[in-house]
């Protein structure tokens, strides 16, 4: 990824586009690299990476059942929040992404994310102490979704009581994971 749309590619080592299977029904998408994950070009891989796959273990899944991507794809400088014309720079790659993959639900692991999401599906944004562990049913460029919004696994790590509130974010996301079909209605998992 030789990509040069935003200052970003000035400091970064790796790009970090994402990982995961092509036909996966669920994607994570973080807001940013860190340190580890743009010295690695993997997305997850330091210490929030570690939170992330607890909670995926906490429901019966792995990193290698789900996408992993983040919002934007190159490291901030010093982990800074990722810029909105950063941002809108980074869209098409997760446009296509999510075009491509078409998954059936998509976690937007922290604020950015769930910000970014919910603007591109055309929904309101409350924040993510409102938002998270509430499914909305969307279309996202074209592709019938749920989003379920939460914590990013770093909160975790800088507040412990954040953790309790991801792993019961992951357990109502595994009883949506449960339902199988496309075709149902949110209605369906409560």
């Amino acid at each position: 990824m030789a990509c040069r749309k935003c200052s970003l590619h000035l400091s970064r080592k790796n790009p970090v586009p994402g990982e995961g299977p092509l036909d996966a029904e669920l994607m994570l998408v973080g807001e940013a690299p860190g340190r580890n994950e743009d010295l690695q070009g993997r997305p997850f891989v330091g210490q929030a990476g570690k939170v992330l796959n607890a909670l995926l273990g906490s429901i019966g899944l792995s990193r290698s059942n789900v996408y992993i991507t983040n919002v934007v794809k190159c490291r901030p400088p010093n982990n800074r929040d990722p810029r909105p014309e950063e941002i809108r720079a980074c869209l098409p790659f997760l446009r296509r992404q999510v075009e491509l993959i078409r998954p059936r639900i998509i976690v937007a692991l922290g604020r950015h994310a769930g910000k970014t999401l919910y603007e591109e599906a055309g929904l309101r944004w409350r924040g993510i102490s409102r938002e998270h562990g509430r499914p909305r049913e969307a279309v996202l460029w074209g592709v019938r979704v749920v989003l379920f919004p939460t914590y990013h696994p770093a909160a975790a790590l800088y507040k412990p009581e954040i953790r309790g509130v991801l792993e019961e974010d992951f357990k109502r996301l595994a009883g949506l994971l449960g339902g199988g079909s496309r075709g149902r209605s949110l209605l369906d998992y409560f």
